[in-house]
């Protein structure tokens, strides 16, 4: 299966700061990444270009894609009336941007997002952002289901992070609705398989994936895919710096505040009892989360 962003530079977004190994089986990987910056400020403006096209990918089915794949106004249009109609009452940048990381940066392909998953069905509550799969280099596969917490105070957006996971993993939800969690959610993705336009070979690949059969010669895990979105603080004076120098130090700042919590994260995959899953955790830190979230929203479904 081809990954869903062909095309794009979504990562020309961005700076990698670094990947971190969070164990000593090197399970679990921190991506920290950076928006670049333009003239001592965060630049949200390429942002919004690099996020143009994966709203489309992010929104639309295959097969609604594929229906349209002549008549690019229309599919554009379609997507943006849906993406908007969705985040108007659930909108959450962090859900595109980590469908964005796990395509571009790990290599794993989208199976269906959360806004294809949660509008096939009313009972959809406490999902994942969405499921991707990973081939490893051993011939074995991951599911990847995601979580995205976009909050002012990175410690709590762990921290709530990794409880969702939890109850998502256990089936636990605030509304008490027996039909969540990991095993109802893998039973929703195999009732739309059929409603994609995936070949029968690739629908067949993919039934495989979600449950084991005596044929398949492979293994399959349950790993999640994070995404943290904090608020960094940058005084006014610093903005009058030379922009090498502007750069070197908020990059120096970032890396200290993620680099704090550090230990609390591997404290959670503990607390929680989820040492046994994989995590791939993307980081990235805004300016002014609350209304730059909205204004980037705004941008890129106008």
């Amino acid at each position: 299966m081809e990954l869903s962003l062909r095309g794009t530079d979504f990562l020309g977004s961005f700076d990698l700061i670094w990947s971190k190994d969070l164990d000593e089986y090197k399970k679990n990987k921190l991506n920290l990444f950076v928006l670049k910056i333009n003239s001592n400020e965060f630049d949200y403006d390429l942002l919004v270009d690099m996020l143009i096209d994966p709203v489309i990918d992010y929104s639309i089915s295959r097969q609604v894609k594929e229906k349209y794949k002549d008549r690019a106004g229309t599919l554009s249009k379609k997507a943006r009336e849906k993406f908007v109609e969705y985040t108007r009452n659930n909108g959450e940048l962090g859900e595109l941007l980590l469908f964005c990381f796990l395509e571009s940066h790990l290599g794993a392909p989208k199976i269906l997002t959360k806004l294809e998953l949660k509008t096939s069905t009313s009972h959809y509550v406490n999902g994942a952002d969405g499921v991707h799969f990973l081939k490893l280099e051993n011939g074995n596969y991951q599911l990847i289901f995601g979580e995205s917490k976009t909050y002012e105070d990175m410690s709590r957006a762990i921290s709530d992070a990794f409880e969702s996971i939890y109850n998502f993993k256990n089936g636990k939800n605030e509304k008490g609705n027996s039909k969540s969690g990991m095993h109802y959610e893998k039973s929703l993705i195999s009732d739309n398989l059929f409603k994609e336009s995936f070949s029968d070979e690739e629908r067949e690949f993919l039934e495989s994936l979600i449950y084991p059969t005596k044929e398949r010669k492979f293994d399959v895990d349950d790993a999640f895919g994070i995404f943290i979105g904090f608020e960094v603080n940058i005084e006014k004076k610093d903005k009058a710096m030379p922009a090498p120098d502007f750069r070197n130090k908020i990059k120096a700042l970032i890396i200290d505040e993620v680099t704090k919590r550090i230990k609390y994260i591997q404290k959670k995959i503990i607390d929680f009892d989820l040492q046994g899953h994989n995590f791939y955790i993307y980081v990235l830190p805004f300016t002014d989360i609350d209304s730059k979230r909205k204004i980037i929203m705004e941008a890129i479904t106008k």
